[in-house]
């Protein structure tokens, strides 16, 4: 992350979790101080379709929306989208990726047939890819829900924030009576080694 923007991007299928992780993601920022700007696409539907989620943070930010080619972070939490979006990355930058697979409308028709090594595809393009199993480390921590905050618990180890900071993210936006289990599928995230 070379330049004085810090430009991630969350890609997934709507109801995963992504709009909650990018939000937790600002708020964190803006807790360590940063300024933050935050957009979503949507796609055609809010559940089952395409979401993309920009979030930049620096010391002065304008434009909420990453410039194709200059992602330093992709947080992937479905193969296929992630694999969609690796146009928007800079060379050399880092992806977080869920090892999970939606299959989209046109493969369950079977007019489609769903790529395979895409994780494989991903790791050669980014050498410096972490695929991480979010559905179990969300079952282990008590809830499926929680997957997107396991993610977003592997993503934290790649920026510069304090533990403190990311509980205190996570107590305001997470509801309380799902807090426990997302701060305990955050911090297995965060340990993953890789």
């Amino acid at each position: 992350m070379s330049s004085a923007i810090t430009n991630i991007l969350l890609v997934g299928v709507g109801g995963q979790g992504i709009l909650l992780a990018s939000e937790i993601l600002s708020e964190a920022f803006m807790l360590a101080g940063y300024d933050v700007k935050k957009s979503e696409i949507h796609g055609m539907s809010q559940r089952g379709g395409s979401v993309v989620s920009h979030v930049r943070f620096g010391t002065q930010v304008f434009s909420p929306v990453v410039p194709e080619g200059e992602g330093d972070i992709m947080f992937g939490f479905e193969l296929l989208e992630t694999s969609r979006y690796l146009s928007l990355l800079r060379p050399g930058a880092t992806v977080v990726v869920n090892d999970f697979k939606i299959l989209p409308p046109a493969v369950l028709l079977g007019q489609a047939v769903y790529p395979e090594g895409l994780a494989d595809s991903i790791r050669t393009a980014f050498p410096d890819t972490l695929l991480v199993d979010g559905q179990r480390l969300a079952i282990e921590a008590g809830d499926l829900r929680a997957a997107n905050t396991a993610l977003l618990g592997a993503v934290s180890k790649r920026l510069a924030i304090t533990d403190d900071i990311w509980r205190q993210a996570l107590e305001k936006m997470v509801p309380r009576k799902a807090l426990e289990i997302n701060l305990m599928a955050f911090q297995m995230g965060r340990d993953l080694k890789g």
